[in-house]
């Protein structure tokens, strides 16, 4: 089945994931001003639903759009502005545990197909010289919560509960599960050749 696929983002981290299953697809970033709704779990959905709605779905069989959010003691933790503020959320999660949650958009022929991943990460405890080594790695600059765990951040995380695809900023099979939803069809020999 050859479906064209369009995903609704430049991040580079979802790429290699949609890659890594096997999935052929264009990046069209979406044009979409990110809104913050009452909980986590409504703002990540908003956002992924907005950012499908964004991408025109006439070009494409199935758009894929989704959204990440850090949350820690209930407030969000979106990308750090600069050193002092990226040393100041990794302190504040240093020793403790936050929640990440990414939602997950499928389009279809005009229906959306919609879901959120919560996975609980933990923080090992980190002094602060350590913590200004890894923010000479630049590494936290383009991640929510100033850290990325395929990266060197994984030297922070002690243990997750959830899934690990979804802290990196797309769970797998949520991601496949709608596509299912949505009459995609997966052939396992057929994307492990592409």
């Amino acid at each position: 089945m050859n479906s064209k696929i369009i995903l609704a983002s430049a991040s580079v981290r979802r790429q290699e994931l949609l890659r890594q299953i096997g999935l052929v697809f264009e990046v069209r970033p979406a044009d979409f001003n990110e809104k913050e709704g009452v909980s986590a779990k409504e703002t990540v959905l908003l956002n992924a639903v907005g950012k499908a709605r964004a991408v025109c779905s006439e070009m494409a069989d199935f758009v894929i759009a989704a959204d990440t959010i850090v949350v820690f003691e209930g407030m969000l933790l979106g990308k750090p502005r600069d050193e002092k503020h990226a040393l100041h959320m990794l302190k504040s999660l240093s020793g403790k545990t936050h929640e990440v949650y990414t939602a997950v958009c499928i389009r279809h022929k005009g229906e959306e197909y919609s879901g959120v991943e919560k996975t609980k990460v933990s923080f090992r405890q980190i002094g602060e010289h350590e913590i200004k080594e890894y923010i000479l790695t630049k590494e936290p600059f383009d991640k929510a919560g100033a850290y990325g765990i395929q990266g060197k951040g994984a030297l922070l995380v002690g243990r997750i509960c959830g899934c690990y695809y979804n802290v990196v900023g797309l769970p797998l099979v949520l991601t496949m599960n709608l596509l299912k939803k949505a009459g995609f069809i997966f052939a396992y020999q057929e994307y492990a050749d592409r």
